[in-house]
């Protein structure tokens, strides 16, 4: 079976590739991450204005959708771009709100960007507990490790610690926030294990959710339904800079008892796969150019055999995921989402390690971009679902 996009979903691709292109993303996703989010919210706006959020909300509501495969073209290049801000929970967000005529009221906005939206993803099922540490190195309690498994979660070490990265540190070290270029990063955190210093707690069970403090739409699921957070608590930096992450806080209104969980959910899933796509092809091509411009004894890196044979597997890696993740978009089959989710995922981990591996000391550098989707890959790796959960669902078949 083939997946060929037709010429207008190409053409959808080719104008958000070029309007990304002229955006300069990197320096959106620096201001983002500094909490700064001007240049990021009018990013947004032309998003919504080309109709990405659109695709999405159902066409009585004001959108454009549910369009999936669309939806995966766009993300893509979100991702091929390193696009910051709640993109997959503003679409999720979409989709829980499709029922219940309070919730209804709200996709307008949505479809139009004049709202974000932001929801917190469900725990691990395999999550275990970690230990809550207050900057004094005093436990405060426990708390579920999936509501933001590693290595999504990470805040730098307070200034004075010598152990890890001090907060302001421009370059963090090889085995903090990038990982070994052959060696695995972990699901989840070790049961029992210390969040680093300096990490604010929230209260057991709380959830986290990107960009609460940027998001004007926070939403919560719980035993009764979808519910508007009524605030959200202190930013905790993830390893990607761009992903910042915020505990909801719990008990706002009731907008609709039975939302289309599982449907969200899925369809978060399926457009992390995608964004994650993107992120890998776009490490593939900044390697494939870096390794011919660099030379070592008179010629281009790109020449040896090594080298073209890691590229190579990164390559065929990635485009083995792209059938994949289309053919999940045309099913929406959970089953077909989770193999999509975890190899694009996959791939893109793997592209992630080859980077930086051929790209040497520079890759570890904050200030080089590289640094913006080598980040990128390893948290999505872990976000809406982790390698373990989609593997099982697969090998549930449900």
């Amino acid at each position: 079976m083939r997946f060929l996009l037709d010429a207008e979903q190409r053409a959808f691709a080719a104008s958000l590739d070029a309007m990304l292109t002229a955006a300069r993303t990197p320096a959106v996703i620096r201001s983002w991450s500094a909490g700064d989010h001007g240049a990021g919210r009018a990013l947004w706006s032309r998003l919504a204005d080309a109709g990405v959020f659109a695709l999405a909300v159902p066409e009585a509501d004001g959108g454009l959708g549910p369009r999936p495969v669309e939806l995966v073209v766009a993300f893509l290049e979100l991702g091929r771009h390193a696009v910051p801000g709640p993109l997959v929970e503003t679409v999720t967000a979409a989709t829980l709100l499709s029922t219940g005529d309070r919730a209804r009221e709200l996709l307008p906005a949505l479809a139009s960007g004049r709202t974000t939206a932001t929801v917190a993803p469900p725990a691990p099922t395999d999550a275990p507990t970690i230990t809550l540490y207050d900057d004094t190195g005093t436990g405060t309690g426990t708390a579920p490790a999936g509501h933001a498994p590693a290595p999504d979660l990470y805040t730098p070490a307070l200034e004075g610690n010598s152990s890890t990265p001090g907060a302001n540190s421009s370059t963090p070290k090889a085995n903090s926030s990038t990982p070994d270029a052959n060696s695995p990063t972990p699901e989840a955190p070790e049961a029992n294990s210390p969040t680093p210093e300096g990490t604010l707690p929230a209260p057991e069970g709380t959830p986290l959710a990107l960009d609460g403090d940027a998001a004007s739409l926070r939403l919560v699921v719980d035993a009764e339904g979808l519910r508007l957070a009524s605030g959200h608590g202190p930013v905790r930096v993830s390893l990607d800079p761009a992903r910042r992450l915020t505990p909801l806080t719990p008990g706002g209104e009731l907008l609709t008892e039975r939302p289309p969980v599982e449907e969200a959910f899925a369809l978060a899933r399926l457009a992390t796969a995608a964004q994650a796509l993107g992120v890998g092809l776009a490490l593939l091509d900044r390697t494939v150019a870096h390794v011919r411009r660099r030379t070592q004894f008179g010629v281009p890196i790109g020449s040896f055999q090594a080298v073209k044979h890691r590229l190579a597997d990164a390559k065929i890696a990635l485009e083995f995921a792209r059938p994949l993740l289309l053919g999940a978009a045309l099913t929406r089959d959970p089953v077909d989402i989770a193999a999509a989710k975890v190899t694009a995922c996959e791939a893109a981990y793997g592209t992630a390690k080859a980077a930086l591996q051929l790209h040497g000391a520079i890759g570890y550098t904050a200030e080089y971009d590289l640094s913006l989707w080598l980040t990128k890959a390893i948290a999505l790796r872990s976000a809406w679902g982790t390698p373990r959960e989609c593997r099982e669902v697969v090998v549930r078949g449900r």
